[in-house]
C-alpha cells in the first residue's frame, strides 16, 4: 500500500471514530426546548413560583436559559377542552421534553405522542390514572413525581382533630369539574378513617369562589364543624375564598399545602410543590442528556411538612397542643 493510499485508509477509519464525539458536542451546544403545561392562572404567584422552581433546578444543573435551553409555556387555564387543546398544541410544537402539572394534560399527551419525553409533577395517582403501568417500570415516554397518596387525607383529619378535638362534622372542599380528578378519591379515603374519630363527613363540591362561599355557608349553619381542602386544582384556584369563608365562620381547617397557611389558613400538611418542580429538573436534565424515560422510575415525595399558623389559631380561640407544635416544620406567629 503506497503512502497516499495508507493516509486515505487511516483518514477514512478515523472518521467513524470521531463522529459520535462530534455529534455529542453538537447536541450539547444545541438550544434545547422544554415545554411546560400548567392549568393555573399565569398571573397567580403560586403557579408562577412553580415555573421559577423548575428554572432554579435547571440552573443548579448547569443549564442557562436563553443559551442552552428555552422554556415554551402554555397556560390554557382550568377548562378541560382548552387544556386538551393546549396539549395538542404542545405536541405540534415538538419540544425536546414536556413538563406537565396536571393529570388531564398527561392523559391527553399520552394519547397523542409516544416519542416526546414527558415529565409529570404533582400527580396523585399516575398508575390509577393510566399514565404508567407501575411506578418502578414506566415502560414508555412518561415518568415523573407523585404528590400524594389518597390516604394522606386521613392525616389531615388527624391534625384537625388534634387542634380542635370538639369537631364532630367535617366538610371536604374539592372541585366539582372535569379537571378536578382527585377530590372524590380523597373523600373515599376519608370515609374509611372517619368512624375511628367519630366524625360525620360532608362532601363540598364547588365550582368557583361563589360556590365555595355558598357551600361553606350552608355547612357552617350547624355547630361543631371543621373543614379540610383536597389537594386538587379546585382547592388551589379557590384557596382565597376557602380561607376567607373558614375565617368568617370561625371554622378550624386543615389544608394540603403551605401557601394556604401563609395566606391565613390554620394548618397544612403536605408536600412542597415547588420542591417537586425543582426535583423534576433532574429528570429533564437526564432526559436531555440521553436518558430514556422508561428507565426512570416515578418518584414519591421525600418530605411532608406540617405548618401551623398560631395567629389564626388564636383568632379561632384554639390552643394548639405542644406535642403538635413540636412536630411542626414551621410555625407562623
Amino acid at each position: 500500500m503506497n503512502r497516499r493510499a495508507f493516509m486515505s485508509f487511516i483518514g477514512g477509519a478515523a472518521v467513524p471514530a470521531l463522529l459520535p464525539r462530534v455529534a455529542c458536542a453538537q447536541q450539547t451546544h444545541r438550544m434545547r426546548r422544554i415545554g411546560v403545561l400548567l392549568s393555573g392562572d399565569r398571573n397567580d404567584p403560586e403557579y408562577r413560583s412553580r415555573v421559577e422552581a423548575l428554572r432554579n433546578g435547571l440552573s443548579a444543573l448547569g443549564w442557562v436559559e436563553g443559551r442552552s435551553y428555552r422554556l415554551e409555556e402554555l397556560w390554557p387555564g382550568g377548562e378541560a377542552e382548552r387544556m386538551r387543546a393546549a396539549a395538542t398544541e404542545m405536541v405540534r410544537m415538538a419540544p425536546d421534553v414536556i413538563v406537565v402539572g396536571h393529570t388531564l394534560f398527561a392523559q391527553s399527551l399520552r394519547k397523542q405522542t409516544t416519542t416526546i419525553p414527558i415529565v409529570f409533577v404533582n400527580i396523585a395517582d399516575p398508575v390509577g390514572s393510566g399514565l404508567v403501568p407501575s411506578l418502578a417500570r414506566t415502560g414508555g415516554n412518561m415518568t415523573g413525581f407523585t404528590a400524594f397518596e389518597f390516604t394522606t387525607a386521613g392525616k389531615w383529619l388527624d391534625v384537625l382533630k388534634e387542634i380542635a378535638p370538639s369537631v364532630k362534622r367535617v366538610g371536604l372542599v374539592f372541585g366539582n369539574s372535569e379537571i378536578s380528578l382527585t377530590g372524590e378519591k380523597f373523600y373515599s379515603a376519608l370515609e374509611r378513617v372517619a368512624p375511628r374519630l367519630s366524625v360525620e363527613l360532608t362532601p363540598l363540591r364547588v365550582r368557583g369562589a361563589a360556590e365555595v362561599h355558598e357551600a361553606i355557608d350552608v355547612f357552617a349553619s350547624r355547630p361543631d364543624g371543621g373543614l379540610l381542602a383536597a389537594a386538587d386544582p379546585g382547592g388551589v384556584a379557590n384557596r382565597a375564598a376557602i380561607v376567607a369563608a373558614a375565617s368568617r365562620h370561625r371554622l378550624p381547617a386543615v389544608y394540603p399545602f403551605r401557601f394556604f397557611v401563609s395566606e391565613g389558613g390554620l394548618a397544612s400538611y403536605g408536600v412542597d410543590i415547588n420542591d417537586e418542580y425543582r426535583r423534576a429538573a433532574s429528570y429533564v436534565d437526564r432526559i436531555l442528556k440521553g436518558a430514556n424515560p422508561a428507565d426512570l422510575p416515578v418518584q414519591a415525595p421525600d418530605k411532608f411538612e406540617l405548618v401551623i399558623n398560631l395567629k389564626t389559631a388564636k383568632a379561632l380561640g384554639l390552643e394548639v397542643p405542644p406535642t403538635l407544635l413540636a412536630r411542626a416544620d414551621e410555625v407562623i406567629e
